[in-house]
C-alpha cells in the first residue's frame, strides 16, 4: 500500500510515524525495540484490531520494501513539525501527536499514548534531531583547545635550574645529529648508538657529572638532564650513555679511591676506555648479596683471580659487554684465605685496545632483544682471570701488606647497603629517562586525537577523537600522571645531590618507590596511547611502538618493581618502628591519638558523604586521603606482622604472607610523596594562568588515584558510595574540562618535531 493511500485508510497511525522511521532509520530492529514496541501496542486499549495488526507487521518489514517510504516518512513528520515550536526534549510520542491531523487524536488517546511511553525504554531521547539535525547544538562538536596560559612559562617551570642545558640539548637534538635509527640490523644500530657516544662525549657531556681535574664540571644534575633530553630521540643511546659515563663511570667515581679517578676517569668521560656495569647474575637476579661470582685475593701475587664457578653464575644482561667494552666494574665476593667478605667491585679488562677478547674471559651476544636494540648486551664468564689488586675499587673495601682485610666500615650489612647506595643514582636516571618517553608518546597521541576526526552528530560535520569523553578519560589522565611524576622526580633528584648520611636510607627507598611508580606507569601510558592512535600507533615511523618496547625492560632496570617496592615497604616498617622505639610509650600514645583525631575527622558521617565539589576539588582533602590510606595500611601491615611473628612464624615466612599487604603500602607512601610534592611545586608558581591550569592537573592526579583506589577507601569505611560516584563523576568532568588544555600542556614538553615521528604531519 502506498504512503499516502496508507494514511488515509488508518489515520490515527499517523502518530506513529516519528517512532517507526527511528527504528526503520539503521534498517536494523533490534530484540530490545521490537519487545519495547509490542508490550507498547498491546497496552493500548484504543486500538482497533486492524490498526494494530498494521503497527505490528510494520515491526517485521524493513522500510525500503516500500518505494521511498522511509524518505516520505521522514518528510513528512518535518512538513508537519516545521512551524511548531518544539522544546529540545519533546520525547518521540509527542512528537507523534504533535505531527498528525487526525480528528481521532482526542485528549484521552493522547493521555494515554503518553502514560505508556515509558514502555518504550530509550526510545524517545534525543528524537528531534533525526528530523531536524541542523536544530542540534552539540558540545561535543564545539570543544576545542585554548591557549590560557603560555607554553613557554610553563616549560620554563618544568625545566626549573637546568633551563640552559635543556635548551642546548633540545637544539642539538633538533638538529637531527640523534634522529632514532630505523635500520633493522642491530649490528648497523649498535655502531650508529656507539658513534652517538663518541659525539656526546667530544661535547662534554660524557664527563659532565666528573671533578673539573678529569674533564668534567661536577655537574651531577646536569647528567640526569642530559639522560632526560636525548630520550625524546632514542632510549638505546640513553642506555648507552647511562652505562658507559653513569653505571660505569660513576662506580670508579663512587667506589674507587684517587688512583683511580686519575687513572681512568678523563678516559672514560671521552669513551676512550669503554666500559661494562656487571653486577646481576643468571641465578640471583636483584639478590647482589647472592652473587656467586669469586674475588679470590692470592697475597703472595698481590692479585685477584675472579672466576664464574658455574654457568648459571655468569654476568647476564650486561651492557656494553657484547661489543664495544674494554673493562667491566666486576661485582664479586671477596675471599681472602678461604673466608667470605661480602662483595666488593673489581675493574676487569674483558678486551684489549685491539678489541680482542682478554685470556679467561668468555663473552656472549645477548642478540637481538625486545627493544634497546642499539645497546651490546652480552654474557661474562671468568675463567680464573688474574687481575692486579690495584684494581679493586678500594673506597671502602681494603686489604693491607700483610694480606688483612681493611674497611672504614665494621659491620658487614652496613658496608654492602653503603656501597649500593652510592650507585642510586641510577634509579634517577632510568625513570627520568622513561617520563620522557611517556611525555614523547602522550604528545604524539594527544595531537593526533586533536586532529584526527571520525563521526559526528547527525547532519554535522566530523569532530577530532579527543572530543569524545572516552578518548579524554583514555589519555588526559597520563597528562596528569606525567607532570605529577615530573615534579617528584625532580624532588628526588634534589634530595639526592645533597643527601647526607643521615637521610641516605630514606632518599635510597623513596628513589626506588618513585622509580616503580614512574616506570610502571609509563608502561601503561604508552600501551593507552599505543591503541588510541589506532593503526597508526602500530607503523614503526611512528615511533610509539618503539618507545613501548624500548622502555618495557625499564621496569626491570636498576632492580626490579616489585622489589624495590619491598625495599619501599621495609623502609617504612623501620622507621615505624624506630619512631615508637625513640619515643617510648608517649610516642605510641600521641600516634594512637593522632591516627584517632584524623579519623573523627575525615571519617565523621559528613566528610564520608561529602559530595561537594569544593570540597572534592579542595587539595587538603586529596593530601588527607592519601595520608590516611598510607598511615592506614602502615599500621595494619605492622600489627599483622607483630602478630605473625609473635605467633612463632619465621620472620621471612611472615613478610612473605604479608607481600601484596607490603606492596599495597609501599604504593600509597609513593603515591602520598608525589601528591604532596606536586601540590607544593605548584604553590610556588609565580604565574597565575599555569597555577590554575595545574592545579586542575592536580586535582585529577588526584581524584583519579582516588578512583583508582576506590575499593578500599569504600571496604575502609572512609567513603560511601555516594562520594566515589560523585568522584568517579567529577573525573570524568576534568577529563573534559582540561581538553581545552590538552595540546597546551604537551606542548610545554617541548619535544622537538623531528622525536614525534611521522603520523601528524
Amino acid at each position: 500500500m502506498e504512503f499516502n493511500s496508507l494514511l488515509k485508510t488508518f489515520p490515527r497511525l499517523q502518530i506513529f510515524l516519528p517512532l517507526y522511521y527511528i527504528l526503520w532509520e539503521d534498517h536494523l530492529i533490534s530484540p530490545f525495540e521490537d519487545t519495547s514496541v509490542q508490550a507498547y501496542i498491546s497496552s493500548l486499549t484504543w486500538l482497533e484490531n486492524d490498526e494494530r495488526i498494521v503497527l505490528q507487521s510494520w515491526l517485521f518489514k524493513e522500510p525500503e520494501t516500500y518505494p521511498g517510504f522511509l524518505y516520505s516518512v521522514r518528510d513528512w513528520v518535518r512538513s508537519r513539525l516545521k512551524n511548531i515550536p518544539i522544546t529540545e526534549n519533546a520525547g518521540i510520542i509527542k512528537l507523534g501527536i504533535l505531527s498528525s491531523d487526525s480528528a481521532e487524536i482526542n485528549s484521552e488517546i493522547a493521555d494515554q499514548l503518553l502514560d505508556k511511553q515509558g514502555l518504550l525504554g530509550m526510545l524517545g531521547a534525543d528524537s528531534i534531531y533525526h528530523f531536524f539535525p541542523e536544530r542540534r547544538k552539540s558540545q561535543t562538536q564545539s570543544a576545542g583547545t585554548q591557549y590560557t596560559f603560555d607554553i613557554k612559562t610553563m616549560t620554563r617551570w618544568l625545566d626549573g635550574d637546568q633551563i640552559t642545558i635543556n635548551r642546548e640539548l633540545r637544539d642539538l637534538i633538533a638538529s637531527g645529529e640523534f634522529d632514532h635509527h630505523q635500520s633493522d640490523d642491530v649490528n648497523v644500530y649498535r655502531e650508529h648508538t656507539y658513534k652517538a657516544m663518541i659525539s656526546l662525549a667530544n661535547k662534554g657531556y660524557g664527563a659532565i657529572a666528573y671533578p673539573e681535574e678529569y674533564g668534567g664540571c661536577s655537574d651531577m644534575a646536569g647528567y640526569f638532564s642530559v639522560m632526560e633530553m636525548i630520550s625524546m630521540c632514542d632510549l638505546s643511546m640513553t642506555i648507552k650513555f647511562g652505562v658507559q659515563f653513569g653505571l660505569f663511570g660513576m662506580s670508579v667515581m663512587a667506589l674507587g679511591t684517587e688512583k683511580h679517578h686519575k687513572q681512568y676517569l678523563q678516559d672514560i668521560g671521552l669513551l676512550k676506555l669503554a666500559g661494562c656495569f656487571a653486577m646481576t647474575e643468571t641465578n640471583h637476579g636483584s639478590n647482589v648479596k647472592g652473587i656467586e661470582t669469586t674475588a679470590t685475593y692470592d697475597h703472595a701475587k698481590r692479585s685477584f683471580v675472579i672466576h664464574t664457578p658455574h654457568p648459571k653464575a655468569q654476568k647476564e644482561y650486561i651492557g656494553n659487554a657484547a661489543v664495544h667494552g674494554q673493562m667491566a666494574t666486576v661485582f664479586a665476593k671477596l675471599i681472602i684465605d678461604q673466608k667470605d667478605y661480602g662483595v666488593c667491585a673489581i675493574l676487569v679488562p674483558i678486551r684489549n685496545k685491539k678489541n680482542e677478547i682478554m685470556p679467561g674471559v668468555h663473552i656472549e651476544d645477548c642478540g637481538r632483544k625486545m627493544g634497546l636494540n642499539g645497546v651490546d648486551n652480552g654474557k661474562l664468564r671468568f675463567d680464573r682471570v688474574l687481575v692486579p689488586y690495584e684494581n679493586l675499587l678500594d673506597r671502602f673495601i681494603s686489604i693491607d701488606q700483610e694480606g688483612k682485610f681493611l674497611s672504614p666500615i665494621s659491620s658487614d650489612s652496613k658496608r654492602f647497603f653503603t656501597m649500593l647506595g652510592t650507585l642510586v643514582g641510577g634509579r634517577i636516571g632510568v625513570p627520568r629517562s622513561a617520563l620522557t618517553a611517556m611525555k614523547v608518546g602522550l604528545t604524539i597521541a594527544i595531537q593526533y586525537a586533536d586532529q584526527r576526526k571520525q563521526f559526528g552528530p547527525e547532519g554535522k560535520s566530523e569532530i577530532p577523537i579527543l572530543n569524545y569523553r572516552i578518548h579524554q578519560r583514555r589519555l588526559i589522565p597520563y597528562i596528569a600522571k606525567s607532570y605529577a611524576c615530573h615534579t617528584a622526580l625532580r624532588y628526588i633528584t634534589h634530595r639526592f645531590l645533597i643527601k647526607s648520611d643521615k637521610d641516605a636510607q630514606e632518599i635510597e627507598a623513596l628513589a626506588a618507590g618513585i622509580k616503580a611508580y614512574t616506570t610502571w606507569t609509563t608502561t601503561q601510558a604508552l600501551q593507552e596511547c599505543r591503541e588510541a592512535c589506532g593503526g597508526k600507533g602500530y607503523l614503526s615511523e611512528n615511533r610509539i611502538g618503539d618507545l613501548k618496547n624500548d622502555s618495557e625492560i625499564y621496569t626491570t632496570f636498576e632492580g626490579d618493581n616489585t622489589v624495590l617496592m619491598q625495599l619501599v615497604a621495609k623502609s617504612r616498617l623501620t622507621e615505624f618502628k624506630q619512631s615508637f622505639n625513640q619515643s617510648g610509650v608517649s610516642g605510641v600514645i600521641n600516634y594512637l591519638a593522632a591516627q584517632a583525631i584524623a579519623s573523627i575527622s575525615q571519617m565523621n558521617p559528613v566528610a564520608i558523604r561529602n559530595t561537594d565539589e569544593k570540597h572534592l576539588l579542595d587539595p587538603e582533602f586529596h593530601l588527607n586521603a592519601f595520608k590516611y590510606h598510607e598511615q592506614s595500611l602502615l599500621s595494619s601491615v605492622a600489627k599483622r606482622l607483630k602478630k605473625l611473628l609473635g605467633e612463632g612464624m619465621d620472620s621471612f615466612d611472615a613478610f612473605n604472607v604479608c607481600q601484596h599487604h607490603l606492596i599495597e603500602m609501599a604504593h600509597a607512601y609513593t603515591e602520598r610523596v608525589i601528591l604532596e610534592q606536586f601540590i607544593k611545586s605548584i604553590i610556588e608558581i609565580k604565574d597565575t594562568a599555569c597555577k590554575k591550569a595545574l592545579f586542575r592537573v592536580a586535582a585529577l592526579f588526584a581524584l583519579h588515584t582516588i578512583e583508582e583506589d576506590r575499593a578500599w577507601y569504600l571496604e575502609s569505611g572512609y567513603m560511601e558510595s555516594s562520594k566515589t560516584k560523585a568522584i568517579r563523576k567529577l573525573v570524568n568532568q576534568i577529563c573534559w574540562d582540561m581538553r581545552s588544555d590538552a595540546i597546551p600542556l604537551v606542548e610545554s614538553f617541548a619535544i622537538p618535531g623531528n622525536c614525534l615521528g611521522k603520523i601528524n604531519q
